[in-house]
């Protein structure tokens, strides 16, 4: 026994147990790995004879899987001994990895084919087409909030990409801002502002992230604000005296639309009536315009760009002219274009829309001429589809396509008391055919948004209000969230009433001044002629006072200075003073030279025929 074991068992004693644990076994894993190969190999060959007997037996058409994905067999009745039920235990402990689930066996529930027939398989797939079918055309319009902006059209409406709040802005100047989680039955906004003074908002859109929003006014200068309306910057304006639109920091005419880039939150662009689209990021403060592109007609003059828009990559810029041309330019170059469409829309009317498909090849425009046209970007020498007769009498009504890529939507235009109704219309997105009409108002519809995170549409009016159509079981939250709030009710404890303290040993700086009746206060607002509006009367004193000079005649000097003086005014009549001395000049004309004597007596002449016609109709 060593010196460290005789240490170990004195401690042992000394502290009161009987040793420090014991210690743990040894194992030979090489011959265990060995011998469970070899048991495992054994027990398999014989299950894997047994499962190919019975898959002869059923004749099914099933390989037979490798022994460890291979799940335990049910177990046998009672009659088994004992020493079978031990030797399947044994077994299954020795199967590698997890059993297959029991759909997966052959002749198992999962299997579909073995127990339907094929005629049930078609049927099945039929129906899944059809709902597809169903899906493809669905729009969420089975329920419908209406918001109130104002009286006049609403021309820009913008949506935040995650669908909680949006914005609206129309002709009356005004911008407002909605939260849907902040509002209530009522329906009101939480903010309005005014972000351009006397000029209509012509496009709002919010940039990829929420964060900013873009401001296109009637002006010549954009905004940018961000999401809770606090302005973060406004575009230079250009140089309107410079005819090369290239020398100029920023736009020198109105502004006709705006967007931003779908993927750099930090890039806009505008189009104006000065003939130029402008590229803009936010870093440079809106102090001068990243790219200056030109749009010219057949004949290398100036056009002007009515929308623009991005790719849904941000490669490609697209914009609509008002000689009904179709520009697109590579992002990468700012002069010449990639690609032209003279006559895509009649010549003279404002092309209001232009937008991108999710699949990047299609693009919709919705022209002035009351069409609407899909282009494919490969083939751009002649439209996909239109569709014609669909009334647009703004120069801001869009067309966009639905979620799923499948329809277009856009709306449609009537005339104040006609009697029809503004409509939404749904267009299938391979022929442009009708597939859905939703009537809304009896004013036109503008501006239509669909947004595909939230499932729910968007609708501005001409009689200022904002339809907002969603389903129940298919949209989320959006408009859901404020029609099932109540409305605030005002609570009596908050309503502060000034009461009044009287104080009467108080300072005069520090007293408050008695309330007076407002009998009173009317009688001395009468006697002033400013706030009453009453007629200054004469003075009546010697002298002037306030400027005022008393009546011509009211001092003893002004009356000896009118008498003495000559009256010049002469209120005759000149043409009886010049007929006085007709008969004088009629006998004795000396005073007309002999070159008017003919004439004269020509007048004379039909004068006297006049009287003998009129002497005549009057005896009748």
């Amino acid at each position: 026994m060593s010196s460290r074991d005789q240490g170990n068992d004195s401690l042992e004693k000394v502290m009161g147990f009987g040793g420090f644990g014991k210690k743990s076994k040894q194992f030979d894993l090489n011959a265990i790995f060995e011998e469970t190969r070899r048991n495992a190999k054994e027990r398999n060959k014989e299950r894997n004879e047994k499962m190919e007997e019975e898959s002869k037996a059923k004749s099914s058409n099933f390989i037979i899987p490798t022994a460890h994905n291979i799940s335990k067999p049910a177990k046998s009745s009672s009659s088994k001994k004992q020493s079978d039920d031990d030797d399947d235990d044994s077994d299954d402990d020795d199967l590698i990895g997890p059993p297959l689930p029991p759909g997966m066996l052959p002749g198992g529930s999962g299997d579909k084919s073995a127990k339907k027939p094929a005629a049930s398989s078609d049927d099945s797939d039929s129906e899944e087409e059809e709902e597809e079918e169903v899906d493809d055309f669905f729009t969420p319009s089975s329920h419908e909030i209406v918001l109130s902006h104002g009286v006049k059209p609403i021309s820009a409406i913008a949506v935040e990409p995650s669908g909680a709040r949006f914005i609206t802005g129309g002709q009356d100047f005004d911008m407002k801002f909605w939260d849907f989680a902040g509002m209530d039955k009522s329906l009101q906004s939480f903010r309005e502002l005014t972000p351009c003074e006397c000029h209509q908002t012509v496009s709002l859109q919010f940039t990829c992230t929420g964060e900013h929003i873009l401001v296109a006014a009637a002006n010549s200068q954009a905004k940018i604000y961000d999401r809770d309306g606090y302005e973060v910057l406004e575009c230079v304006k250009g140089d309107q005296y410079l005819n090369d639109m290239y020398n100029t920091a920023g736009h020198t005419a109105m502004l006709n639309d705006g967007c931003c880039h779908p993927k750099t939150r930090t890039e806009f662009m505008t189009c104006s009536n000065d003939g130029t689209i402008r590229t803009w990021d936010l870093r440079d403060e809106g102090k001068k315009c990243r790219t200056v592109r030109k749009c010219r007609d057949k004949a290398g003059r100036r056009t002007k760009p009515i929308s623009c828009c991005y790719s849904k990559d941000g490669k490609t810029l697209a914009a609509a002219c008002d000689d009904g041309s179709l520009m697109f330019w590579d992002e990468r170059k700012k002069v010449s274009t990639t690609s032209v469409v003279r006559g895509a829309h009649t010549f003279g009317s404002d092309t209001s829309s232009i937008e991108y498909s999710n699949d990047r090849f299609s693009v919709c425009t919705r022209g002035g001429d009351d069409t609407v046209k899909l282009w494919d970007v490969r083939k751009l020498k002649d439209p996909v589809a239109s569709a014609c007769d669909l009334p647009n009498f703004f120069s801001v009504t869009n067309c966009t396509f639905s979620p799923n890529n499948k329809m277009l939507v856009t709306g449609v235009s009537v005339k104040k008391n006609d009697g029809k109704k503004g409509k939404l219309v749904f267009l299938d997105k391979t022929n442009l055919e009708v597939v859905n009409e939703i009537p809304l108002c009896d004013s036109s519809i503008i501006k239509t948004i669909w947004n595909p995170r939230i499932n729910q549409l968007f609708a501005s009016t001409s009689d200022g209000n904002v339809h907002v159509l969603y389903d129940v079981d298919k949209s989320v939250k959006g408009a859901k969230l404020c029609v099932v709030k109540r409305r605030k009710k005002i609570n009596q404890a908050e309503i502060f009433v000034r009461r009044r303290i009287i104080t009467p040993y108080s300072l005069p700086l520090y007293r408050e001044e008695r309330e007076r009746s407002s009998r009173k206060q009317m009688e001395k607002d009468r006697k002033d002629h400013v706030k009453s509006h009453r007629p200054q009367p004469p003075l009546t004193g010697r002298g002037g006072a306030g400027g005022r000079l008393k009546a011509h005649g009211s001092t003893l000097a002004s009356f000896v200075m009118k008498s003495i003086a000559k009256d010049t005014f002469d209120d005759t009549n000149p043409r009886e003073a010049i007929l006085r001395h007709a008969e004088a000049a009629q006998a004795d004309p000396k005073y007309i030279s002999h070159a008017y004597q003919e004439s004269v007596l020509l007048l004379n002449k039909f004068v006297n025929l006049f009287k003998l016609r009129k002497h005549d109709e009057n005896k009748r």
